[in-house]
């Protein structure tokens, strides 16, 4: 095996480890936090200043939507979704930086203790509470930063060392070569 395509599967290998350890590590805080916050939010709430830790269920996906749908239903199009974000920050693991394989682990873990804690009764756990936005949790926060952390990175133009390092021409010294000789 070449050195060069020895390298490429230890990036794909350490990206896709990266991703991984990131999702487990986010899905374990988040699912940690719920399990707190049941235990210790259930007859009271913490106000610290611009938030309260609250409990409260919600039994649909963003913002409550889809509330009445069956319990099956929402966690299969969950899951679906939570798979789907999987393959893609797999594939794109390899060529992603640290910052975005982070980002996507952290999209995916997320993604699961949502699917993961809606599985067992059919309501996911939030616990933190504005006032001026609808309750939510930790999987929520760590999905919406890693998709906007994502987003950035995608629409920042490309960087190549041949851009990057190319002298600049002067084109009033070396005007471009025509077929057509100037007009006097």
């Amino acid at each position: 095996m070449s050195r060069g395509l020895a390298e490429a599967g230890t990036r794909a290998r350490t990206g896709r480890v990266v991703v991984l350890l990131a999702a487990a590590t986010v899905a374990a805080i988040d699912l940690a936090a719920k399990a707190i916050s049941e235990a210790r939010l259930a007859d009271s709430s913490v106000d610290l200043g611009v938030l309260q830790l609250r409990l409260a269920y919600n039994s649909g996906v963003a913002f409550s939507m889809g509330d009445r749908l069956p319990v099956g239903v929402i966690v299969a199009i969950t899951a679906a979704i939570a798979v789907a974000i999987m393959v893609y920050a797999w594939r794109r693991a390899p060529q992603a930086g640290w910052v975005e394989r982070i980002a996507g682990g952290a999209v995916i873990g997320g993604a699961l203790a949502n699917v993961v804690d809606r599985a067992r009764d059919g309501r996911v756990t939030d616990y933190l509470h504005t006032g001026w936005w609808p309750t939510f949790n930790l999987a929520d926060t760590f999905l919406v930063t890693g998709f906007i952390v994502i987003a950035l990175l995608h629409a920042r133009p490309e960087r190549t060392t041949d851009t990057a390092t190319a002298p600049t021409k002067d084109h009033a010294a070396n005007p471009p070569v025509t077929d057509h000789p100037p007009q006097t």
